[in-house]
C-alpha cells in the first residue's frame, strides 16, 4: 500500500528528476557556436554527419560550451573576457538561466560538468591581475554559485573533467591581460601551466614548460579515456618562430612535445586553435585557422601529416576520425590524410566543436 509519506516522496523524486533528455533534442553528437548570415550568433546542434538539428540564438559571439551528461541542457560561453554564460534548453530553445560571474571576474570561454551532472565548473579570471579561478555552480539548485578555487596560474582558458570523474585539468595560459580587453601585459614573464585539481580545488599536479617555451600559452585540451592529455598552444613571442604547438602529458609524468617539420610548423603561424584525439584514440590533431592547416600526430608524439583547409579551427573526435569545421561554413570528415566535405551550412563556424555525451572520450 502506498503511504502518504511514500506518495510525497514519489512526487518529490519526480520533481527532482532530470529534465528532458538529449533524445528530445534529436540526440545531437556535437554543439558548435557560429555566426549567421544576418550577423547574429547561435549555438547549433549537429548530428555525426554534420546535419543541423537545432539553432538557438546567442546574445553575442559564442566561443565554446559544455553539454550536460544527461539533460538536454548546454552552457554557452562568450568569447573571453566573457560577459555571459547561458544555460540553454536545447530541446525547447529557451534560456533557462543566465550565469553571472562574481564582481571583478570574467568567464574565459569554457566549462565542464561533473560526471553526475550535479555541478558545473567554469573557467574564470580575476580582472585585476588575471589570477585564474574555477567557479562552482549547483545545478540542482538552479545553477546557484556555491564557491570557487584557484587554478594555480594566470589566464586560464579551457578546463576539462578528467576521465576518473574526480579531478579537473586546467590550461593556464599564463597571460596577464588588461582588465577590460585582451591586451597582454606580461609577455616577458609568462608562465603557462597545466594544472590538475581535485573537485574541491586541491592541487594534484602542476606542469610548466621549459624557460625557452614560457611564451607558448597553453590554451586548449583533449582527453583520452586512459588519462592522456593533449594540450594545444599559442605562441606569444617573436614572430617567425616555429615552436611546437602540441604537447602530451599524463599526470605524474613528463611532457612530450610534438613537432612538425619546420616548413609545416612555420605555416601554422604559432597558433593552434583546437585539439582533439581521433575516434580510435590512437592519434591526435591540432588546427590552425591562421595557417589553414590540420596537423596529425601519433599518440607517441610522432608527426603523421597535414591536411590543408582554409580557416579550419573546430575539431572533435568522430567514429571515422575527426569532425572539423571552418569559418566558411564547412564541416569535414578527416580520415587519415584525407578530408571529405560533409556539409556546408549557412553559418560561419566559430573556434570549437563540443562533443555531447561520450563522443569526446576515445
Amino acid at each position: 500500500m502506498t503511504t502518504r509519506r511514500g506518495f510525497l516522496a514519489t512526487l518529490l523524486a519526480a520533481s527532482a528528476a532530470p529534465a528532458t533528455g538529449w533524445a528530445a533534442a534529436g540526440d545531437p553528437a556535437y554543439l558548435a557556436a557560429a555566426k549567421d548570415p544576418q550577423g547574429g550568433f547561435v549555438l547549433a546542434g549537429l548530428q555525426a554527419d554534420g546535419a543541423e538539428l537545432f539553432r538557438i540564438p546567442l546574445p553575442a559571439r559564442g566561443h565554446a560550451g559544455c553539454a550536460h551528461p544527461r539533460r538536454a541542457e548546454a552552457v554557452g560561453f562568450a568569447r573571453r573576457p566573457g560577459t555571459y554564460a547561458l544555460v540553454i534548453d536545447c530541446a525547447g530553445g529557451s534560456v533557462l538561466h543566465r550565469l553571472a560571474a562574481p564582481e571583478g571576474h570574467s568567464f574565459n570561454g569554457h566549462g565542464a560538468y561533473s560526471a553526475d551532472g550535479t555541478r558545473l565548473f567554469t573557467s574564470e579570471q580575476v580582472a585585476e591581475g588575471s589570477a585564474g579561478r574555477v567557479g562552482v555552480w549547483d545545478v540542482a539548485a538552479g545553477y546557484r554559485r556555491i564557491g570557487g578555487f584557484a587554478t594555480q596560474g594566470l589566464g586560464p582558458h579551457e578546463l576539462r573533467l578528467m576521465p576518473d570523474g574526480a579531478s579537473l585539468v586546467v590550461a593556464n595560459g599564463g597571460i596577464q591581460t588588461d582588465a577590460f580587453d585582451r591586451t597582454m601585459l606580461n609577455i616577458e614573464t609568462m608562465r603557462p601551466s597545466l594544472a590538475y585539481l581535485g573537485l574541491e580545488g586541491d592541487l594534484l599536479d602542476l606542469v610548466e614548460l621549459e624557460p625557452d617555451l614560457r611564451q607558448n600559452s597553453i590554451r586548449h585540451l583533449a582527453l583520452r579515456g586512459d588519462g592522456l592529455v593533449g594540450f594545444a598552444m599559442q605562441w606569444q613571442g617573436e614572430p617567425g618562430a616555429a615552436p611546437p604547438l602540441l604537447g602530451l602529458h599524463r599526470r605524474g609524468g613528463a611532457v612530450t612535445l610534438c613537432q612538425a617539420p619546420l616548413a609545416e610548423e612555420l605555416v601554422m603561424d604559432g597558433y593552434a586553435g583546437s585539439v582533439a584525439f581521433d575516434g580510435s584514440g590512437t592519434e591526435i590533431a591540432i588546427t590552425s585557422p591562421r595557417g589553414g592547416r590540420l596537423h596529425r600526430f601519433a599518440d607517441t608524439g610522432a608527426y603523421l601529416g597535414a591536411v590543408s583547409r582554409a580557416d579550419v579551427c573546430g575539431l572533435a573526435a568522430h567514429a571515422q576520425g575527426y569532425l572539423a569545421s571552418d569559418g566558411l561554413g564547412g564541416l569535414l570528415l578527416v580520415e587519415a590524410a584525407q578530408a571529405r566535405p560533409l556539409r556546408r551550412a549557412g553559418l560561419s563556424w566559430d573556434n570549437h566543436i563540443v562533443p555531447v555525451g561520450g563522443q569526446g572520450h576515445a
